[in-house]
């Protein structure tokens, strides 16, 4: 698998993108998750991305997308995140990406109002919808799981049994190592998304909140999760998330030392390739 990144980490300290992707490249990484907002975004922007990953021979794995509306009970709602989840499709494919990485979100008033089963085949619909535009565009959607109380997809049961009621080719799992120990999945239930995973994230945390740190920084044990995500096979890449860096000054260094730390453990367990 590719070693990446995705590169909020520099935005979110205020680097302006290119930039940020010319420290990418440098410190080594081998292809890039690309944070942005599909809607509004300038042919400017969209050039610059483009123009700056092919100068830097750094290819575009992955974006990143929150769509908490396309669970919402209200229709128009979920048509406008069905159209913007779109044109994060159509931007995939015009830099060259494989996937985009889908963010569904969290049950509303704590599944007392509107039954849980509803928002679920909400979920299930417009992954379905979104499936068919992604085909035709020739691009994946990653499931993000979330390890968070009520979110629809909080654990590898939810996750496996999504996708598989949802059906669609196009429509996989991202596996978020973090996230994982946060929902207390271990190694062993991966191979439940034997088939059905398709890119990783991978960052540290304290075990007990979502932390997006360096490996080491942390507690999470990464050797077995990394040895069954190789055994599962993924034709992709594993993508340091570093969110919120808690010194935006030293963001470069706090980068290379995920760089360094993660290079390590996928050479021990012989995953990057």
């Amino acid at each position: 698998m590719q070693l990446g990144i995705i590169n909020s980490a520099f935005q979110q300290a205020g680097l302006p993108t290119a930039t940020g992707l010319e420290h990418i490249a440098r410190i080594g990484f081998d292809s890039v998750d690309i944070f942005t907002e599909a809607v509004g975004i300038s042919a400017a922007e969209t050039r610059l991305v483009a123009d700056t990953t092919a100068r830097l021979g750094l290819p575009i794995v992955s974006l990143p997308v929150v769509a908490l509306g396309l669970v919402d009970f209200n229709a128009p709602v979920r048509e406008f995140h069905l159209e913007r989840c779109r044109k994060f499709i159509d931007l995939a494919r015009a830099w060259g990406a494989k996937n985009i990485l889908l963010v569904l979100g969290e049950y509303i008033w704590q599944r007392e109002v509107i039954p849980a089963a509803e928002q679920w085949a909400f979920a299930l619909d417009s992954c379905r919808r979104l499936g068919d535009y992604a085909d035709q565009a020739g691009i994946d959607i990653a499931l993000e799981l979330e390890p968070f109380r009520l979110s629809l997809l909080n654990n590898v049961d939810a996750m496996a049994r999504f996708v598989a009621e949802c059906g669609h080719p196009r429509v996989r799992a991202n596996i978020d190592i973090s996230h994982l120990v946060l929902s207390d999945s271990s190694p062993a239930d991966l191979q439940r998304l034997q088939g059905l995973a398709i890119h990783v994230h991978l960052s540290d945390c304290d075990g007990k909140v979502h932390g997006d740190l360096p490996p080491g920084r942390g507690v999470v044990k990464f050797a077995p999760y990394l040895q069954a995500i190789k055994e599962l096979a993924i034709p992709g890449a594993v993508s340091i998330e570093l969110e919120y860096p808690p010194d935006p000054a030293r963001i470069v260094e706090w980068v290379e030392e995920a760089y360094r730390e993660t290079a390590k453990l996928m050479d021990l367990v012989g995953l990057r390739g």
